[in-house]
């Protein structure tokens, strides 16, 4: 079995720069690779990852968030299984869909995402990520739970501390302590919060988890606090990087812009494609419950598996053309992309896929859509060449754009 230093180490300056080279060694001839420095095992092939996060042979577990998850945000939902997992999905996920998505959320999502592009729709440039993507998401889910938004400082440094504490691949002892405080801080703001709630219900989501019942069963403080914290960070940090990846993604393909621009309809299209070729998460880890043939070798019984989702999600025997971005493409399944049936791996798949999708394609498409009617003509900055950073979570840093102020 190939170990990390016969291809470019995950940790290495290199591979942070660009890791798409990498992935395509690592699928092509070390599919299966022993990363000592993280102790897990690295696949990346398409069939690999979607196996694992399927899951139908019961050979794959989540039990890696003991130690990955639960010292920031307690004992949440993605560590379940079986009724209980069940239920507890059950519990939250009728929030994320359907009715109460359009009804509740969507007028939500249009008013925090208008009065972000009102403060730049006049001055006639703006940085996309500064001045929206890293705001709106977290705005969306503090007016969803009935939260202060003038705490979007503190908002914003939890889960930037979480997401490091998920990323910190090198274990660096300051980005575990930066994160473990977050859980406490976290505990001390939002438990005073719930028990207010559950005497007091509003119609916000937070009163929606404390009045929710299924099978008898009903949220404690705890239960509902982790999964506040965990929708802040992955709704947060996902839905912040998507935002800025697929702009950055059509401001790169003017064509393409042109296309969406044309016709709204194909942001569908582009946001599916940005989650196959810039996806926001790159790794997800799992533990395998028995020993597990894979390609290129055996992962053994209760090793952690790191499954990368940016490579998998390029993979030529999968996807024509992958390294590609194409909105036309047909072997991208639109229709599809937003559930369980997904054939990308952004959202991961099976029981545990992203609870929040329909949530996150709700944001992206009224942000574009409103970012386009804001700016007609939108493009880069002079000079200015996207560059992306980040090696577990991965986006633009920085996205400066001018354009003709409407009006003008």
């Amino acid at each position: 079995m190939p170990t990390a230093p016969q291809v470019p180490d995950i940790l290495s300056p290199e591979f942070a720069a660009n890791p798409y080279p990498a992935y395509r060694v690592m699928r092509e001839s070390a599919p299966l690779i022993w990363h000592e420095a993280t102790r897990s095992y690295i696949i990346s092939r398409y069939d690999d990852v979607e196996r694992a996060f399927k899951d139908k042979e019961a050979a794959f577990t989540t039990e890696n968030y003991d130690w990955q998850l639960e010292p920031v945000h307690g004992r949440t939902i993605l560590q379940l299984s079986g009724r209980e997992h069940a239920v507890r999905r059950a519990l939250v996920a009728p929030a994320f869909r359907g009715g109460q998505l359009r009804d509740s959320i969507q007028p939500v999502i249009e008013r925090n995402s208008r009065e972000l592009i009102d403060a730049f729709r006049h001055t006639g440039s703006a940085d996309l990520v500064r001045d929206y993507a890293t705001r709106f998401p977290v705005n969306v889910i503090a007016d969803m739970l009935g939260l202060d938004k003038a705490d979007h400082p503190r908002f914003h440094g939890w889960y930037t501390a979480v997401i490091a504490f998920l990323g910190n691949l090198s274990a660096d002892p300051e980005v575990a302590a930066a994160g473990e405080r977050t859980r406490v801080e976290f505990a001390e703001y939002m438990l005073p919060i719930i028990q207010r709630r559950r005497e007091d219900l509003g119609d916000d989501l937070l009163s929606t988890l404390c009045a929710a019942e299924v099978d008898g069963v009903r949220m404690s403080d705890e239960d509902i606090k982790a999964f506040c914290s965990l929708l802040l960070a992955a709704g947060g940090e996902t839905t912040d990087k998507a935002i800025a990846g697929i702009i950055a993604n059509l401001l790169a393909h003017p064509d393409q812009l042109a296309a969406v621009r044309q016709d709204r309809g194909l942001i569908e299209r582009a946001f599916a494609e940005t989650l196959r070729y810039t996806p926001p998460v790159h790794m997800i880890m799992r533990q395998t419950a028995r020993d597990v043939e894979v390609s290129g070798g055996t992962i053994p019984s209760g090793a952690t598996v790191t499954c990368l989702i940016g490579a998998a999600n390029r993979d030529g025997t999968r996807y024509r053309d992958p390294d590609t971005f194409d909105i036309f493409r047909e072997d991208l399944t639109t229709t599809t992309a937003f559930s369980a049936a997904a054939d990308h791996l952004a959202f991961a798949l099976g029981r545990h896929f992203c609870v929040g999708a329909l949530l996150a394609k709700a944001e992206v498409e009224t942000g574009v859509n409103q970012l386009l009617d804001a700016m007609p003509d939108m493009r880069l900055a002079d000079g200015f060449d996207p560059a992306e950073r980040g090696v577990f979570t991965r986006g633009p840093e920085s996205l400066p754009v001018e354009f003709t102020p409407v009006g003008s």
